[in-house]
């Protein structure tokens, strides 16, 4: 689409302070914008609102807004200017974390030997940066993170802010999450020799890392300084890092500053591929230490009687390229040879780019097969971590992207989908072989959904000759368990074959349920709920307000269709984020110029998953017209909430008459 008019507007005052009857009228006039070609203005009747100024507007729109159609999208921040001037009030609203990291066991600080991921990918900011969501058909998606400690988002631009949707699917499942703090060739050194010339600098430095964490809600940074220092900028590294270390551990509770094996003592960019006394004040400063990854079984032997290493083995990364780029132990379909080695020395591995199995592969439909069986050959050499929380655990393992969004079984919405916030905690996938050829595996299946975008199949080849069940594990989980529990789970079961939970509990006699049942093909979910915790909350949406409009006239992607009125608004309200799956927003017509027309039926926008939401290119009446916007919280233990418990707020329009 090619609009042709928009308009913005600004608050004033907070939305939440706005009386919750209030109905938001405007009326609108069209001058020149140096955004899209035109402005609306337009004065808001019932509140006090001012334009933002078209400089302003266009800096904060190419930031967090796509220009095009205003969607909110993740970036990061390419110059040193703009890191210094960063300021939290100016800072996304979008991309800040909803979910905290979750607790699990055991906890990072006990994992004697971990593993971090660093998805680097295509230049970083693809379909992942449309933090509501985009309709990618053959989408990139992570979720192993039951293999997985630590995931650290990259790019090549000067800080790396890992888009919100990759924060709140990892602390879902309790991995850390990191960003990236990168230097590189001439421009990299210069701003080093800047920022590292004393202690005021580089403390102005890492105090704006420390903000940009702890605003967005992840968890750290991996520091990537890939080009020669002088003497001074190399002096004052290792202080850089530890004020940075000790700044992120009194203001982030678990966060990590892990450092790239580059520069060495000296100033000299030279990879050692091992931790040395050549780079140990950079390890002795920080929390962990990335090599680089043309190393050696000889380089892991030395590193395991490194005096330097002692008592911090697993804070040692040993990096591998799955791109199997230069010199490296294996790589690509091998990943695994090298996966062996690592742990055979007892250290922690830093696993770069497994994204390969997307971006080589030209079949992106394969994407899943092709993911399975990467994880699944280094899944001996990789150490699961369990979910630990209270009741209730729920998941419909939705991995965050599908060919359509189900609720209860049906399709909400039809058509390719990706959003990672949208990923429910995952199962456990693998591959299990069985006596006499015979084999299990668990894998995610698009086709079929309770909630979400896919369900968990279990297939395989059970032999004629086994006369004992197969029992395929599902999940491991660390919760507490209240004297009633209720514990459901849905499935279908192809013909001949019936289906039975099994719970199990580590510090109690076996607990099982047994309920048969058949039916025509493979879906589970669970739902583990304290009986005393099943009535609808009572919590209410409050202070639904409407801001940050946009009006937008086009024809819309199809060629076919008429020029049409389209709104833009970022909707607000307060609810406890933490009761519900997400929030289901809408839209009707309450009139038209015609009183005898009655209101509309209510009608999908899509889907929120914080207190937040972006409506984009939302064709609407002309003016004059009155529409409503409705917010549902769809709560996870699956209880519908009455209508009077949604969030409802009126929206007039008029067209300016002087024109």
């Amino acid at each position: 689409m090619h609009p042709s008019r928009v308009a913005t507007i600004t608050r004033l005052e907070s939305c939440l302070d706005q009386p919750v009857d209030l109905s938001v009228r405007e009326v609108v006039k069209f001058m020149p914008s140096p955004l899209s070609g035109w402005m609306i203005i337009f004065t808001r009747l019932s509140c006090n609102l001012v334009l933002l100024s078209h400089a302003a507007f266009s800096d904060f729109t190419a930031k967090h807004y796509d220009a095009d159609t205003t969607e909110p999208i993740s970036c990061g921040l390419r110059t040193m200017e703009e890191l210094l001037s960063w300021k939290r009030s100016e800072a996304n609203p979008f991309n800040v974390a909803v979910v905290p990291l979750a607790p699990r066991d055991p906890p990072l600080a006990r994992c004697p030997r971990r593993t971090l991921v660093s998805h680097d990918m295509m230049g970083g900011y693809i379909d992942d940066r449309f933090i509501q969501g985009t309709n990618a058909e053959t989408p990139y998606s992570f979720y192993h993170w039951q293999y997985i400690d630590i995931f650290n988002y990259f790019s090549h631009v000067l800080v790396t802010i890992p888009p919100v949707v990759w924060t709140n699917a990892a602390h879902k499942h309790g991995v850390v999450v990191l960003g990236t703090f990168i230097t590189e060739w001439t421009d990299g050194a210069a701003m080093c020799e800047a920022f590292l010339k004393d202690e005021e600098s580089y403390r102005a430095v890492a105090d704006k890392l420390v903000q940009i964490s702890h605003c967005y809600g992840f968890d750290g940074w991996l520091v990537n300084i890939e080009n020669a220092l002088s003497e001074v900028a190399v002096k004052n590294t290792p202080l850089f890092l530890r004020y940075l270390t000790d700044q992120m551990h009194e203001r982030v509770s678990g966060s990590l500053v892990v450092w790239y094996d580059s520069v060495i003592e000296n100033g000299q960019l030279k990879w050692q591929n091992e931790l040395n006394q050549s780079n140990r004040m950079f390890f002795d400063a920080c929390d962990g230490f990335f090599t680089n990854y043309n190393w050696t079984e000889q380089s892991l032997e030395f590193m395991k009687d490194y005096s330097g290493a002692q008592r911090r083995q697993a804070d040692i990364y040993v990096g591998v390229d799955v791109f199997a780029r230069g010199q490296v132990v294996g790589g690509m379909f091998e990943t695994n040879k090298a996966l062996e080695l690592i742990r055979k020395h007892n250290f922690s591995t830093a696993i770069f780019a497994p994204g390969w199995v997307y971006e080589t592969h030209d079949d992106k439909s394969e994407f899943r097969k092709n993911q399975n069986k990467f994880w699944g050959l280094l899944s001996n050499y990789l150490y699961v971590h369990r979910p630990a929380s209270p009741l209730p655990f729920i998941s419909s393992f939705c991995q965050g992207f599908g060919k359509a969004v189900y609720w209860r079984g049906q399709p909400e919405t039809k058509g390719s989908w990706f959003n990672l916030t949208a990923q429910e905690i995952q199962p456990l996938y693998y591959h299990q072989n069985l006596e006499a050829e015979g084999w299990l595996r668990t894998s995610g299946c698009p086709e079929d959904a309770w909630n979400g975008g896919c369900s968990l199949l279990l297939d395989g080849v059970i032999p004629a000759t086994r006369i004992t069940p197969v029992c395929a594990k599902i999940f491991s989980l660390q919760v507490p368990l209240a004297l009633k529990t209720l514990v459901t789970f849905i499935f279908k079961a192809s013909p001949g074959i019936t289906v039975s939970l099994e719970l199990k509990t580590t510090d109690a006699s076996q607990c099982t349920h047994v309920d048969v049942q058949e039916v025509t093909s493979i879906l589970t979910i669970n739902s583990i709920l304290d009986t005393a915790g099943l009535q609808v909350p009572p919590e209410l949406i409050q202070g639904l307000c409407i801001d940050d409009v946009v009006w937008l006239r086009g024809a819309g992607s199809s060629p076919q269709s008429s020029p049409s009125l389209r709104l833009n608004a970022t909707l607000r309200w307060d609810y406890p984020v933490g009761l519900v799956r997400h929030f289901r927003v809408y839209w009707r017509r309450l009139r038209g110029p015609d009183p005898r027309i009655p209101p509309g039926q209510l009608v999908a926008v899509g889907q929120a998953y914080s207190n937040l939401f972006r409506v984009t290119e939302l064709v609407v009446p002309e003016p004059p017209a009155l529409l409503e916007l409705v917010v549902e919280p769809v709560i996870k233990k699956g209880f519908l909430v009455p209508e009077s418990h949604w969030g409802r707020r009126s929206l007039s329009y008029t067209a300016d008459l002087t024109q």
